[in-house]
């Protein structure tokens, strides 16, 4: 079970938001994220798409599996480490969902940088907790 007493009591680094702004912001992001995927799997190209869904894939994983890492499990490391992979992999899906359908990459912009700014704020509690 999330044990509130647990991340009300951690050291919040700079520039963290309130709590109340976490749902509203990955609500819109997720539609996005799916749009994009939506976007990406209707173009009609020669390319090969399978890297865009392996990437795709494996960073919706990380992201889901980021919050019951930190929160459920409590563990600051880990969760630091499932945020740089989803990084890399977020990353390489922007480039090659833009490749494919540039709209579909740059609509998936707004969540590569809410995951990087995610990134410091999980930096940020690993440091000062």
């Amino acid at each position: 079970m999330f044990n509130s007493l647990w991340y009300q009591n951690l050291t919040r680094p700079p520039f963290a938001p309130p709590n109340w702004i976490f749902a509203p912001v990955w609500t819109i992001l997720y539609i996005t994220i799916f749009v994009a995927l939506f976007l990406y799997i209707l173009k009609k190209t020669d390319d090969k798409k399978v890297n865009g869904y392996i990437f795709f894939s494996i960073q919706i994983i990380l992201n889901l599996a980021w919050s019951p890492i930190f929160f459920l499990a409590q563990n600051i490391m880990a969760a630091f480490f499932v945020i740089i992979l989803l990084d890399i992999f977020a990353v390489l899906t922007c480039k090659k969902f833009y490749s494919v359908s540039k709209i579909s990459g740059l609509i998936l912009l707004p969540y590569l940088f809410w995951i990087f700014f995610a990134t410091y704020l999980n930096f940020g509690y690993l440091i000062l907790n």
